[in-house]
């Protein structure tokens, strides 16, 4: 096991046991009866902060692979990979499911149930699953986490206790978990989408990993922009 996976393997964990239950919830109770189950407790603060959190899953991955080419070019060009490839995955199985949005299928299947809307945000009819912010969230937030706990490393070359490769990617893995949320909160897409996307995510970060140690001493993956300043 390399030593990527070793890092990753607590959000691994927990993104397994977080499918086993979702996927429970999917084969006990209906869509309808699980999307209005988590969608009923909105209040102002929840409006806000996940209209604005959502956001996060689209260009914030961006921001970030800008930012790592002052550190290394390969977890940028792994992150611009990760958050691509993962994208793209899911868009192919979007068009290919062609499932309702939430809004359309309520409208259609459901017409007398109002779902609670937070204003400002348009609700997307269709290409519900998978969701591609789940994706991008998932893909973005081990990724972060491994990165945090290498730097950590990297400090204490042999740290006596490694229970802060724990506690990173609980904080991490909760981060993708409320940005998974926040497409439900919206009303934007089911359980089942989010279950599809943080899968994917997953999935694909998992095996750009196994990747990573044959290219990692490479002089590509090292380079930084700061060299270009020396």
């Amino acid at each position: 096991m390399n030593k990527w996976i070793r890092y990753s393997l607590p959000f691994l964990i927990m993104s397994l046991i977080l499918a086993m239950v979702v996927g429970y919830v999917l084969l006990t109770y209906d869509k309808v009866q699980t999307h209005l189950w988590l969608n009923q407790c909105h209040t102002t603060c929840g409006d806000f902060f996940f209209r604005y959190y959502t956001y996060v899953g689209e260009w914030v991955p961006y921001v970030i692979v800008a930012g790592l080419l002052f550190y290394k070019s390969g977890w940028a060009s792994f992150l611009l990979t990760d958050v691509l490839l993962s994208g793209l995955i899911g868009q192919g199985i979007k068009h290919w499911a062609d499932t309702d949005r939430p809004y359309r299928f309520f409208e259609l299947h459901c017409p007398d149930i109002q779902l609670p809307f937070v204003d400002g945000v348009e609700l997307s009819r269709f290409y519900s699953f998978p969701s591609g912010h789940t994706i991008t969230f998932f893909a973005l937030m081990m990724t972060l986490a491994i990165l945090v706990i290498d730097r950590l490393a990297m400090r204490n070359n042999q740290p006596r206790c490694k229970c802060y490769i724990w506690w990173i990617n609980l904080v991490f893995f909760v981060l993708a978990v409320i940005g998974a949320y926040s497409r439900i909160y919206l009303s934007q897409h089911f359980l089942e989408d989010i279950f599809g996307g943080s899968i994917i995510g997953v999935v694909t970060t998992a095996g750009l990993l196994c990747v990573v140690p044959k290219i990692e001493s490479t002089r590509f993956w090292n380079w930084n922009l700061t060299y270009l300043h020396k």
